[in-house]
C-alpha cells in the first residue's frame, strides 16, 4: 500500500479518486482548496486524511516537503475560457498560477524525498486542451500545453533516479468544471460578433455529450497503483484518434 497525496480533492476527479484509493487500502491525504471542503470530506469519509492546501500558497506547499509521499496526483486546476482579444490578463495569470506553477511547486516539494528513496510517481492531470486549442479555449489550453511540456521534461530529468512522471488527458467529463468554463464565456462576447457566437455555441453543444467522470476516477486510481504506467493516458476511448484527425485537418 502507498502513501498518496492528491490535490484538488474538494470535488470532481480529485474527490472521487481520493475516496477510491482510500477504499482500496492506501493511505490517502486529500488536499482541498477550502478548509470547509477538507472538513466535510473527512467527516464523510473517515478513511481519508484531509488538509486545506492552496497550491499557489508557498507556505502551505512547504508543509508537503515533510510528508512521506509515494504518489503525488497533481489534480488541482482552474478553468478559464474567453476570447483572447478581451480576456482579463489577471484571469489568465491566475490560471497559470494554479495549473502550471502550482503543479510545479507541488512536484518540487516531493521530489527530493523521492530521489533520495529512489522511487515515486507523479501523475499530472492535463487535458485534451493540452494538445488542441481553438477559439475561446486558449486561456485554459495554454496552461495545459505548459503541463505537457512540464511533464515530458520532468519525466526525463527524474527517470534516472527511479521517479516516474506521467500524465492523464481527459476529454469532456460531467463534473461541472467544463460547464462553468463555457458558461463564463458568454458575458465576454459581443452578440454581433458572429464567429465568436458560433464558437461559443459549438462549445455548448460539446457540453451536451460529456462522459461519466468515474472513468477518470478509476483510471487515476489504477495509474497510482500500477507497477509500470504509460507516459500518457487519453480518455474516453477514441478521443486521441479524434484529436489527431482534427489536428491533421488543420494542416
Amino acid at each position: 500500500m502507498a502513501n498518496i497525496l492528491l490535490t484538488g480533492a474538494g470535488s470532481g476527479f480529485g474527490k472521487g479518486a481520493a475516496i477510491e484509493l482510500a477504499n482500496r487500502g492506501h493511505t490517502v491525504t486529500a488536499a482541498t482548496f477550502l478548509e470547509s471542503e477538507a472538513e466535510q470530506l473527512g467527516a464523510a469519509h473517515p478513511k481519508l486524511s484531509t488538509m486545506k492546501l492552496d497550491v499557489t500558497n508557498a507556505a502551505e506547499v512547504e508543509r508537503v516537503s515533510a510528508m512521506d509521499v509515494d504518489v503525488l496526483i497533481n489534480n488541482a486546476g482552474r478553468g478559464c475560457m474567453a476570447p483572447l482579444t478581451n480576456v482579463a490578463l489577471d484571469e489568465v495569470r491566475q490560471t497559470f498560477e494554479v495549473n502550471v506553477f502550482g503543479m510545479l511547486a507541488m512536484s518540487q516539494a516531493v521530489i527530493p524525498a523521492m530521489r533520495t528513496r529512489g522511487s515515486g510517481r507523479i501523475i499530472n492531470v492535463s487535458s485534451i486542451a493540452g494538445v488542441l486549442a481553438g477559439a475561446m479555449s486558449s486561456p485554459y489550453a495554454m496552461t495545459k500545453h505548459a503541463v505537457e511540456a512540464l511533464t515530458l521534461s520532468m519525466r526525463e530529468e527524474l527517470a534516472p533516479y527511479g521517479v516516474d512522471v506521467i500524465k492523464i488527458n481527459p476529454g469532456p467529463y460531467l463534473t461541472g468544471f467544463n460547464d462553468r468554463m463555457v458558461d463564463g464565456i458568454e458575458p465576454l462576447i459581443d452578440p454581433t460578433d458572429e464567429p465568436a457566437v458560433g464558437a461559443h455555441q459549438f462549445l455548448k453543444e460539446v457540453m451536451k455529450d460529456q462522459a461519466d467522470p468515474q472513468e477518470i476516477v478509476l483510471a487515476l486510481a489504477d495509474l497510482a497503483e500500477a507497477e509500470t504506467a504509460p507516459l500518457e493516458t487519453f480518455l474516453p476511448e477514441g478521443i486521441k484518434d479524434m484529436l489527431d484527425a482534427m489536428l491533421a485537418a488543420r494542416e
